[in-house]
C-alpha cells in the first residue's frame, strides 16, 4: 500500500493538514506519470542534516534538504527526504513567505528531484522552479490552501 509518511530527528516540528499534504504529493507524483510505493519525510535539524550531508554525500555545507532515492524500478517513488526545519524557517525569512509555504516549496522540491527534474545549470533551476510554482499552485486542488 503506498504511503507517505512524516518523522523527526532532533527536532520538534508538526507539519500542519497532514492529511491534505498527503494527498497533494501523491496527486503531483500521480500527475508526472510515476507510482508512490514509500515516501518518507523527515524533519530535522541543521547539524543533523549536516552530519547527513558530510557522511552520505561528502559535503561539508548546511543545506535545507537532501533527497536519497531508494527507488529500484523506473517510475516508482521509493524515498527519504530529508528537511532542515531550521533552513525552512530562515528561508521563509528571507524569501518573506509564511513557513507552511516554505516547507510546501522545499518538499515538493525534493519530490520533483524524485520525478527527474534536476537544478544544476540555469535551464535545469528555471525548470524546476517553473515546476515547482505549478505544483504549489495546485495545492488548492486538493483543499491545502
Amino acid at each position: 500500500m503506498p504511503a507517505i509518511s512524516f518523522f523527526t530527528e532532533s527536532v520538534s516540528y508538526n507539519l500542519p493538514q497532514k492529511l491534505k499534504v498527503k494527498k497533494w504529493i501523491k496527486a503531483t507524483i500521480e500527475k508526472e506519470g510515476f507510482k508512490l510505493q514509500e515516501l518518507n519525510f523527515i524533519f530535522c535539524s541543521d547539524e543533523y542534516l549536516l552530519g547527513i550531508n558530510q557522511q552520505y554525500l561528502n559535503h561539508d555545507t548546511y543545506t535545507d534538504i537532501i533527497t536519497f532515492d531508494n527507488s529500484e524500478e523506473e517510475k516508482q517513488i521509493v524515498s527519504d527526504i530529508f528537511i532542515s526545519i531550521e533552513r525552512v524557517k530562515e528561508n521563509a525569512k528571507t524569501f518573506k513567505t509564511i513557513e507552511f509555504d516554505e516547507v510546501c516549496r522545499i518538499m515538493i522540491h525534493g519530490t520533483l528531484h524524485l520525478l527527474g527534474y534536476k537544478d544544476k545549470g540555469k535551464a535545469a533551476k528555471s525548470l524546476m522552479t517553473q515546476k515547482e510554482d505549478e505544483y504549489l499552485s495546485y495545492r488548492a486542488e486538493v483543499g491545502l490552501i
